[in-house]
C-alpha cells in the first residue's frame, strides 16, 4: 500500500491511538512488526498516520496489546475503513490543510461544544461576517483568497443544518456578541441569524453576560468534538502557530472540566435567547 502525500488529522488520530494502545503494554515497533510478519518501518507509518491499516490488522493489534475495548476497537476499526470525501476535499490546496482538518472533525463529530469569548463561532457567522473577520486578521489577503475562506467557512454549516444535523451547543460572551466587526446593519443580521437558528432547534446558545461575576475565563475559548466513545473525543484550541487538536486524556478531562465550570456561569438557553433580542433591538 503506498504512503499518502499526507496525513488528515483523522488518520493521525487512528495512528497515535494504536501507538497509545502499544506503549501501554510496553511493546516496541520491532516487536510488534514480528508479529505482523511487517517491518519497524511500517508500523511507525501507520503509526503517523502515512500508511493505511486493514479493519483485520487493527483488530489483531488491538488483540496483541490486550484490548478488550470492543467500543473502542470498533471505533478504530471505522476510522480505519472509512474512504469519505467529503465537500473539504475541493479546498485541499486552495486553503490551508488545517482547514481541511477541522471540517472533518466536525463532520465526524457525535456532537459540537464551543465556547467563544471575543468572536461569534465560526458554524454561527454569517458571509458578512466571516469575511470582515478574514479581511480584518490580514488586510494584504486579496479578493481571491478572501473569497473561498468565506466560502469554505459557510459550507462548514452542513454539519448544523443539513438533514441529521449535530447537536451543537455555543457557549458565547456578550463581547463577542457586541463586537461589531463591520457595520450596524451586518451585526444586526449576524444576530439575527443566531436567533433563527435557535428556533430552528440548529444550535443551543448560552450567554455569558458582562455583568456576569466570578467570570475570569477570558481565553477559554475552544471546540469540543465529541467521538464515538469518550476516548476518541477531540479538543480544538486557536494557539500562536494555528488551530492545535487536544486528543491526550488528561487534556481532554481538563477541556471538560472547563466546559462545565464556563456553562456555569452562563444563562440558561431560553435567558440567552432573549438576551440576544434585546441587543438586536438596540441596534
Amino acid at each position: 500500500m503506498p504512503l499518502r502525500s499526507h496525513a488528515t488529522a483523522r488518520q493521525v488520530r487512528l495512528g497515535s491511538e494504536l501507538r497509545r494502545l502499544r506503549e501501554t503494554v510496553g511493546l516496541k515497533a520491532r516487536e510488534v512488526a514480528g508479529l505482523l510478519n511487517s517491518t519497524s518501518a511500517q508500523i511507525s507509518q501507520v503509526e503517523l498516520g502515512f500508511a493505511g491499516v486493514s479493519e483485520d490488522r487493527v483488530r489483531r493489534l488491538a488483540a496483541h496489546y490486550a484490548c478488550d475495548d470492543e467500543a473502542l476497537i470498533d471505533a478504530l476499526v471505522a476510522m480505519a475503513t472509512d474512504r469519505t470525501r467529503g465537500w473539504w476535499e475541493e479546498y485541499r490546496g486552495v486553503l490551508p490543510p488545517v482547514f481541511m482538518d477541522t471540517a472533518e472533525v466536525e463532520y465526524h463529530a457525535r456532537f459540537l461544544r464551543e465556547i467563544v469569548i471575543t468572536r461569534i463561532p465560526g458554524l454561527l457567522q454569517t458571509p458578512d461576517y466571516a469575511r470582515a473577520v478574514y479581511s480584518y486578521m490580514n488586510p494584504e489577503l486579496p479578493e481571491e483568497k478572501v473569497a473561498p475562506r468565506v466560502e469554505y467557512r459557510m459550507r462548514r454549516r452542513a454539519v448544523i443544518e443539513g438533514d441529521n444535523p449535530t447537536p451543537y451547543e455555543a457557549i458565547i460572551h456578550e463581547v463577542a456578541l457586541r463586537l461589531r466587526v463591520s457595520d450596524r446593519q451586518s451585526s444586526r443580521a449576524q444576530l439575527r441569524q443566531i436567533l433563527d437558528l435557535v428556533e430552528q432547534d440548529r444550535a443551543v446558545v448560552r450567554v455569558i453576560p458582562m455583568d456576569q461575576d466570578g467570570f475570569a475565563g477570558s481565553g477559554a475559548s475552544m471546540t469540543y468534538a465529541g467521538g464515538p466513545v469518550p476516548r476518541l473525543d477531540t479538543g480544538m484550541r486557536d494557539s500562536p502557530t494555528g488551530i492545535a487538536f487536544i486528543e491526550a486524556e488528561s487534556q481532554l478531562d481538563r477541556l471538560r472540566v472547563l466546559l462545565r465550570k464556563v456553562e456555569s456561569a452562563s444563562l440558561d438557553p431560553v435567558a440567552s435567547r432573549d438576551f440576544i433580542h434585546r441587543l438586536a433591538k438596540d441596534l
